[in-house]
């Protein structure tokens, strides 16, 4: 390899990737910790608002995948400053593990396993819900167009 051959950092051309992360991403965590203001969570008690802002986040990410890989092509910056950015903003995983550890202190630690393993099947339960009725949707959308055309 000639010592004049200089290899491109992996990172150099995705500066405008990376503003439309942390763009969304700050807009996610706002509105995540918008929501925890609005709904505090006592100590020791089940954290409601987490659970709410993960189970949406989610279910919001399997409406964006449908409508970004199945309905339309999108700029290439719409997946990541949406779903990385402010959906991976929005949901989160350091503050659910940080309320379960809260719970574990407080001598909750069979509410802190509820809640580890109702945040775990809600989201996934969530994405698939958000997958399966904007397909639907999208189905449905597409039938009423073809009688509209036909009638």
């Amino acid at each position: 390899m000639d010592m004049r051959t200089r290899r491109a950092a992996p990172w150099q051309g995705q500066w405008p990737v990376i503003g439309a992360v942390a763009v969304g991403g700050g807009i996610g965590a706002a509105a995540r910790y918008g929501a925890s203001l609005l709904w505090p969570t006592a100590a020791g008690t089940f954290p409601w608002t987490i659970l709410a802002v993960n189970v949406v986040g989610c279910a919001l990410m399997g409406v964006l995948m449908v409508l970004i890989t199945e309905l339309w092509s999108p700029h290439r910056l719409v997946r990541p400053f949406l779903g990385t950015g402010i959906l991976g903003g929005f949901t989160t995983f350091s503050t659910y593990a940080v309320d379960i550890e809260r719970l574990v202190n407080a001598r909750q630690a069979a509410l802190g396993l509820v809640y580890l393993a109702a945040t775990l099947l809600a989201a996934l339960a969530a994405v698939w819900g958000g997958v399966a009725l904007t397909r639907r949707s999208l189905g449905l959308l597409a039938l009423l167009g073809r009688r509209r055309r036909s009638a």
